[in-house]
């Protein structure tokens, strides 16, 4: 079963790879030169750090449950 498994997602991999078409740059050139890149930029690395603060905070939220469960056993 799991050779199955992986010989399909080898072979879909394949197929991945095989329909990308080349990047063209053109698109980041174009960003760069009117000075949007830094606001790409900018977005992602808030996306970023948005789910780093949401993973920290479920992170302390299931510590605190996790210790309700200990004292109550």
């Amino acid at each position: 079963m799991i050779k199955r498994v992986l010989s399909f997602l080898l072979v879909m991999t394949g197929f991945a790879v095989s329909a990308q078409e080349p990047a063209s740059p053109q698109m980041a050139d174009s960003f760069r030169e009117n000075g949007k890149i830094y606001v790409v930029i900018t977005v992602i690395a808030l996306i970023f750090l948005a789910i780093v603060i949401f993973l920290a905070l479920i992170e302390r939220r299931l510590k605190k449950l996790e210790n309700k469960v200990e004292n109550i056993k």
